[in-house]
């Protein structure tokens, strides 16, 4: 007798800038998850925050458009939202509105579980900001940055511009503070390109975050894991482009990668140990990628940023240093589920155990 298969909803898209990546994404999922374990309904989510169950994430983009959505919403005035038969969630939604702790805060109140991170990681994730300033309070290796809120720019620019002159050397890096893939990123070489740069990041954000251009390599560590995560080997991106930046990540695809990197065994130790306090100080849980940044002339190591919901295409990091480090994709995948289904149970004992 087969065992009964275990049916996952897959959720994709949503209203973010990273759309197309969670495309994407999705996809690579879905092609390796074990069909003879797991029974897949697909979730696309529109650029509106429609819901509609399609086929797969394998159909063109027109294709996926093509249909009746609902909101999930019991009170739109939509029809009823379709029936959905799952016994967990995987959210594979980018940035805002996926990463950031709302999605997930949905499927705490339903009360299902889900994969990845739970709300507060998501959301302190999501914001580098905030996440900066925790590393940093954790005694954490980060460079030098700034905060500047969009009403601070909107009214005192030059001041603004004048405490970044005072504050941090160039070259620099201008960064809208919820976002993923680059997107919104300038790197600032000359100090007349700086109000642009900000004029950029807060088309996307209301607060950015201003940092400290490191002459470095660039290293990524994938942390797996509830209560006791492990890390994967470090890997090392190498831009084809002035940085690591949203075209060389998705459209031009002529970066190289170290899988994994060229680092002393102590190195190698290093990372995977701030990986861990990083994604410990975070509270995170599921899994998470830890970016690092290693200047080169000192070899001193800075945590970057930290993504709950890491690129999951063919090519990107999470998968491939998981596998280089002893797990291939599909039981990647198996492990996540294994640890969404984990946190559930636990967090659904605590409810049960609370008697007022």
């Amino acid at each position: 007798m087969n065992p009964k298969k275990i049916n996952i909803a897959l959720l994709f898209g949503g209203r973010s800038a990273e759309h197309e990546i969670s495309l994407l994404s999705a996809a690579s999922i879905y092609k390796n998850l074990n069909k003879k374990k797991f029974e897949i309904t697909s979730i696309y989510i529109n650029k509106n925050g429609d819901w509609r169950v399609v086929e797969s994430p394998l159909i063109a983009p027109a294709d996926l458009s093509n249909g009746q959505f609902s909101s999930f919403l019991p009170w739109s005035k939509n029809d009823s939202p379709q029936a959905i038969n799952a016994d967990i969630y995987f959210p594979v939604l980018h940035g805002p509105y996926g990463e950031d702790g709302t999605i997930q805060g949905l499927l705490e109140m339903a009360g299902v579980p889900f994969v990845g991170a739970s709300v507060l990681d998501s959301a302190i994730g999501m914001d580098k900001a905030i996440s900066k300033s925790i590393l940093k309070a954790k005694n954490l290796p980060v460079v030098k940055y700034l905060i500047i809120l969009e009403q601070e720019w909107v009214k005192q620019r030059k001041a603004v511009l004048t405490k970044i002159r005072g504050e941090l050397p160039f070259p620099l890096f201008v960064k809208p503070a919820c976002l993923g893939s680059s997107v919104g990123i300038t790197k600032v070489k000359e100090d007349n390109k700086t109000a642009p740069a900000l004029d950029k990041a807060f088309l996307y954000d209301q607060k950015i975050i201003i940092e400290e251009g490191i002459n470095g390599r660039e290293l990524e560590c994938c942390v797996l894991g509830n209560e006791n995560p492990q890390a994967s080997l470090p890997g090392e991106i190498f831009p084809y482009r002035e940085f690591y930046d949203y075209r060389d990540k998705y459209i031009d695809g002529k970066a190289r990668f170290g899988i994994p990197a060229e680092l002393s065994s102590s190195q190698v130790k290093k990372i995977q140990h701030l990986s861990i306090e990083a994604y410990k100080a975070l509270c995170c849980s599921g899994m998470a990628r830890i970016d690092f940044l290693m200047e080169k002339k000192t070899e001193k190591i800075f945590v970057s940023e930290i993504n709950t919901i890491p690129g999951f295409t063919q090519i990107s990091m999470y998968p491939k240093l998981w596998e280089v480090s002893g797990l291939p994709y599909p039981q990647l995948l198996e492990r996540l589920i294994e640890l969404g289904f984990e946190r559930h149970k636990k967090r659904k004992r605590s409810e049960e155990n609370f008697n007022p």
